[in-house]
């Protein structure tokens, strides 16, 4: 038992979020049959989560975010809603069954040579990702938009490992090192 969302999925590769609702900006959503295919493929690379929404309104925005993935189980148009129990209940049937099948994938010898990029360096990343963007310029911090949700969704489609992550971060750090910071407040007209 953990007190934060972080503290649960820091260690993890891969994270699956369930969502019963359409979302202002499109993220990757599969059913739980094949959810549950591409977490036993991902579980080969590190640790999979299944994160679970609150009976009253799900996940967050925010929590969804933190996903690689959407799961979303379909249900009659009639009556959407599905509790808790039922939501896990769903999931770790498709996952049993896939398990019973003999759907699971077997370890090979053939490892990837680094493993997937926690959540923990990918939360990080995604900090200096923004710094860097406001420092040379590219993003306006008072006025975002929807650029940080954009580049979560493309980053978090990727099955970025370690390695990957850490030469992503040196890019960024070599850029903050070579640019002088943009000053918003006169880009902003005086506003900070």
């Amino acid at each position: 038992v953990v007190a934060t969302l972080d503290e649960a999925i820091a260690d993890c590769g891969f994270v699956v979020g369930t969502c019963a609702r359409d979302r202002r900006l499109p993220w990757p959503v599969l059913d739980p049959r094949r959810a549950a295919e591409e977490m036993a493929a991902k579980s080969l690379q590190g640790e999979v989560a299944i994160l679970f929404g609150r009976e009253d309104n799900g996940l967050s925005n925010d929590e969804l975010m933190r996903c690689n993935l959407h799961l979303a189980i379909p249900t009659s148009n009639a009556y959407s809603s599905l509790n808790l129990a039922m939501a896990v209940q769903i999931v770790c049937y498709e996952l049993h069954m896939l398990e019973a099948q003999g759907g699971l994938p077997e370890r090979s010898n053939e490892q990837w040579d680094e493993p997937l990029a926690t959540q923990e360096n990918i939360e990080r990343f995604y900090v200096h990702l923004e710094e860097t963007m406001s420092q040379i310029g590219f993003l306006n911090p008072a006025a975002p938009r929807q650029l940080m949700p954009r580049l979560r969704r493309l980053y978090n489609r990727l099955d970025m490992d370690e390695m990957e992550l850490n030469i992503l971060r040196g890019i960024l750090t070599e850029t903050q090192k070579r640019c002088d910071p943009v000053d918003w407040s006169e880009q902003n007209g005086g506003k900070s």
